[in-house]
């Protein structure tokens, strides 16, 4: 019943904020070198709180704008339930929580732009430390702070490696693994080496459908941003149960 009950208060927290994704969204999804948008598609300014990037993606004309809400809620609703019925009641799965409504945030900018802002990945990197920091103290902790700032740590150096001598590999990636790494360095370095190859399998996989389906060619470039937070996902589910 105990276990009912939080994936069910999990799946209703990943609905309410997966409601709010597709704004930010819409706004941050730009080329590198172009502003915040602050109208939508029709030139209506965008307001509401926090600075118009809280509410609804409806502008003050009545008019939707950004990814649909729909399938970015059940996303997020989705990945929290599985988060949820993976770690129970154990004080990391409220950072999980906390994570994973930016960490789809991400993903949708990400394959809508191909592009990591460091407007999220920082924040998201300083927070991912700080909270799991404050999970090692609590009693029941399933993990290890101390291998999540490694993992951070040796994940994003390997990731900058990569950078440096490949083309295939954005610098928003390395940045986003200083995340991934500290995730899955909680549960150990095998959840790290099987988060990692879970994520790059996975665009390997969505490289050779979008080849196959002809979308795609060997020099077309892919948001790999979410595969690799997918394949964090699997890690972390992997890690909480064999913890």
């Amino acid at each position: 019943m105990e276990t009912l009950l939080i994936i069910t208060a999990a799946s209703l927290w990943g609905c309410a904020a997966g409601v709010l994704i597709p704004r930010p969204a819409y706004r941050l999804s730009v080329s590198l070198k172009e502003p915040w948008r602050s109208a939508c598609p029709a030139g209506h300014p965008l307001t509401g709180t926090g600075n118009g990037w809280l509410g609804r993606a409806r502008c003050t004309a009545g008019h939707t704008y950004g990814p649909s809400t729909l399938p970015v809620a059940s996303v997020t609703a989705v990945t929290c339930a599985l988060l949820a019925a993976a770690t129970g009641a154990r004080p990391e799965l409220l950072v999980w929580l906390l994570l994973t409504p930016t960490a789809v945030l991400l993903a949708t900018v990400d394959f809508a732009v191909h592009r990591l802002p460091d407007v999220l990945t920082l924040p998201l990197a300083a927070a991912a430390h700080v909270l799991l920091g404050v999970a090692a103290v609590l009693p029941g902790a399933g993990g290890s702070w101390t291998s999540a700032l490694l993992g951070s740590l040796i994940l994003s150096a390997c990731h900058l490696a990569l950078f440096l001598i490949s083309r295939g590999l954005g610098f928003g990636d390395v940045k986003l693994a200083l995340v991934l790494g500290a995730i899955l360095g909680w549960y150990g370095w095998a959840i790290v080496l099987a988060g990692t190859f879970a994520g790059y399998l996975s665009g390997a996989l969505y490289s050779i459908g979008l080849t196959l389906t002809g979308r795609a060619d060997r020099t077309s470039s892919i948001p790999l941003g979410p595969c690799l937070l997918a394949g964090t996902l699997a890690g972390v589910l992997l890690g909480s149960r064999t913890c």
